[in-house]
């Protein structure tokens, strides 16, 4: 009879995705009410890799930025749907997921990385299947806290129902002690402001964390994950595509920022004031007149405030202040270009963006922030190479490597040659 029991006990346990009893915060209390669980009942996954949910549309967000702030410094998080699938094992099927990179800098800093799993049931939720979290501190590696797999520690996590409705409560991560999230819907039917106007249909969940604390996020459709904040702490989407593609041409103040933000760059390296006041002047202008097209805002406001520092900078002839200014503005630029051109092309945009902030911190001798470059550099790498043919594959990695080499060797010389050369070999693999 015992045996009976415990059978059946191990049955009803493998057959839910989480327990409907025992609450996954440090000091068990806090969780909302099993009868408002959604998540309850183990899905179905026939057509898991297209996920389409419209408050979680991974397989449709090619590629995001998010802004915001945390602990009073600039936040910037970038999300890619990355090519391919992987196959994750649990409850003795093995479930096809799509893959999303994830990647934080703190100000301007790498600070986390994630790849984060998620399939779609066929009831059209959508299920988390684990992370890989890499924490960076001063360039490097310094903790993988966070990680887990679904049928390695815990279940597979529902982190957007279907049809969601007032009240309903779902746990996105619930394999603690490692990590433990649950949501409660507060509010439906919301209309927010997005990157380009009203978006309807958002809802809010209240998010219990592990801790006991709570933090507000709103999820809008076409977007997924809109806005989160917590405390003083805010990540707020600025823009995300395909949802924010314009079909339109780059507009040519656009083209000019692109092109003069690096002239810019070069021009305080070499200490040509001359041409680099004319070239922000001019840069400064163009961004006046693209600002009455109404560019997203939150992107609008970075731009405004990187070039007012670099007009700053290059007044006071500050070389170093007017490169990094430089390098945020373009940074910028490139979020803009988002709407117009290919995700790949940007990013390959960003690579050679990389390239540049570590030649700034080779030359200002910055071992931690050419180490974060570097790893940076090969997370952004990961985004590319599936657009370049073999050996433009084989070639941007062993310059990468030699490029990791020359770092970890503290030679920062040798880094910022390498780095320099890798972005003259990357667009020529890619006629750019």
């Amino acid at each position: 009879m015992r045996l009976g029991i415990l059978l059946t006990a191990v049955l009803l346990l493998n057959a839910l995705p989480a327990s409907a009893t025992g609450c996954g915060t440090f000091s068990g209390r806090g969780c909302g009410p099993a009868g408002k669980r959604v998540d309850l009942r183990r899905p179905a996954f026939s057509s898991s890799t297209r996920i389409t949910n419209p408050l979680f549309p991974i397989s449709r967000l090619r590629s995001v930025v998010l802004l915001g702030h945390v602990e009073g410094r600039p936040f910037r998080t970038e999300t890619t749907l990355l090519p391919g699938t992987q196959t994750v094992a649990w409850g003795g099927r093995q479930v096809r997921v799509r893959v999303s990179q994830y990647v934080a800098y703190l100000d301007g800093r790498l600070d986390e990385v994630a790849l984060d799993r998620y399939a779609q049931a066929d009831d059209g939720s959508v299920w988390y299947f684990g992370e890989d979290v890499f924490d960076y501190r001063h360039g490097a590696v310094a903790g993988t806290e966070g990680t887990w797999l679904a049928g390695r520690e815990g279940p597979a996590a529902m982190i957007m129902p279907a049809r969601p409705r007032l009240g309903d409560v779902f746990r996105t991560e619930n394999a603690p002690p490692i990590v433990f999230e649950e949501v409660t819907v507060k509010r439906v039917g919301l209309t927010v402001a997005g990157p380009r106007g009203p978006v309807a249909g958002a809802i809010v969940g209240e998010e219990l964390h592990s801790d006991g604390t709570h933090e507000a996020k709103i999820f809008a459709p076409g977007y997924g994950e809109f806005r989160t904040a917590g405390g003083a702490d805010l990540e707020a989407l600025a823009l995300a595509v395909p949802a924010d593609r314009l079909r339109a041409r780059v507009p040519r103040g656009l083209t000019l920022l692109s092109r003069s933000a690096p002239a810019t760059f070069d021009s305080s390296q070499a200490r040509d004031w001359q041409a680099a006041r004319v070239t922000t002047a001019n840069m400064r202008a163009a961004w006046k007149a693209l600002q009455s097209k109404r560019p997203p805002r939150l992107v609008a406001s970075r731009m405004s405030v990187a070039l007012a520092a670099l007009a700053e900078a290059v007044a006071a002839k500050q070389a170093l202040r007017a490169e990094q200014a430089a390098i945020d503005v373009l940074q910028s630029t490139l979020d803009l270009r988002l709407q117009y051109r290919p995700p790949a092309d940007v990013d390959r945009e960003r690579f050679v963006l990389w390239t540049r902030q570590l030649r700034l911190d080779a030359a200002a001798r910055n071992l931690a922030g050419v180490t974060g470059d570097v790893a940076t550099l090969e997370w952004v790498r990961d985004r590319i190479t599936p657009t370049l043919d073999g050996a433009g594959r084989l070639e941007i990695d062993k310059r990468l490597r030699d490029l990791r080499t020359a770092a970890d060797a503290a030679n920062l010389p040798a880094a910022a040659d390498h780095a320099a050369r890798l972005a003259a070999r990357l667009r020529t693999l890619t006629g750019r």
